[in-house]
């Protein structure tokens, strides 16, 4: 893929999926067909509100994570994913009408139409996904995670959802193209994280990152991977967070 140009930045991020029935229809069809393609087992997604605002935060080894959440969350999703996704015809069309939410990995001010466009999808009484550790993980460890899920949370007042995906990177490994049939694996949502207990401090950094924390190792607990204290090196698909301000701070 040819680099974008820097002097011409994308105008994405600022748009806010629409409701369409894209998304719904393509769940009818891909939730059967997974289950014969995948030996798939769902754990403790009755938890999951059926309606309302909440954040869906997965651990992230594979590019079946989005596709799994998805279709399986079975209400309406965005997940926020890279502009560069908007370059190729392939993907400009389908990828946002199925819910994403494209984000300029540059970052800064850049990013900041990701969260605006976020906090409307949740604002309407959606589902909204993301990443905390940033990007895929290329090793299957667990990574540190970056603050954004919890300042939307904490914007918005709804709660977070960690997800322990396990086996999707035995079904497509890292720099594969073809996904491996018949390959078990395993989804699992754990308790709600509620951010209201900490409104009255949703100004205070620190609480950002205790809550990305207790994230953290609530996912840890549901994959049973090793955590890595440090970020993912490559850079972060995510909403813009606190961290930086963070780490100056210690």
């Amino acid at each position: 893929m040819t680099p974008q140009d820097s002097s011409k930045p994308r105008n994405v991020a600022m748009t806010t999926p629409s409701r369409n029935k894209a998304q719904e229809r393509l769940r009818k069809i891909l939730t059967p067909v997974s289950h014969k393609l995948w030996n798939i087992t769902l754990e403790g997604f009755e938890n999951l509100p059926t309606s309302g605002p909440a954040i869906l935060c997965p651990n992230h080894i594979s590019f079946f994570d989005s596709v799994f959440t998805m279709v399986f969350a079975g209400r309406q999703i965005s997940f926020v994913g890279k502009a560069e996704y908007m370059d190729s015809w392939k993907t400009k069309y389908l990828f946002p009408a199925l819910g994403m939410i494209p984000i300029d990995r540059a970052g800064g001010s850049k990013s900041e139409g990701a969260l605006l466009a976020a906090e409307a999808v949740l604002q309407r009484g959606e589902l909204f996904g993301i990443y905390p550790e940033g990007t895929r993980s290329r090793d299957g460890m667990l990574y540190k995670g970056h603050t954004g899920a919890a300042r939307l949370a904490l914007k918005v007042g709804c709660p977070i959802f960690p997800i322990g995906i396990i086996g999707t990177r035995d079904i497509q490994p890292p720099d594969t193209f073809m996904p491996k049939f018949g390959r078990a694996c395993t989804i699992k949502v754990g308790r709600p994280i509620d951010v209201t207990r900490y409104m009255d401090r949703k100004d205070d950094h620190m609480v950002l990152r205790e809550i990305t924390d207790e994230l953290m190792y609530e996912i840890r607990e549901l994959t049973g991977q090793e955590y890595r204290n440090t970020y993912a090196t490559k850079k972060a698909e995510s909403i813009p967070s606190d961290t930086a301000v963070i780490e100056s701070a210690n």
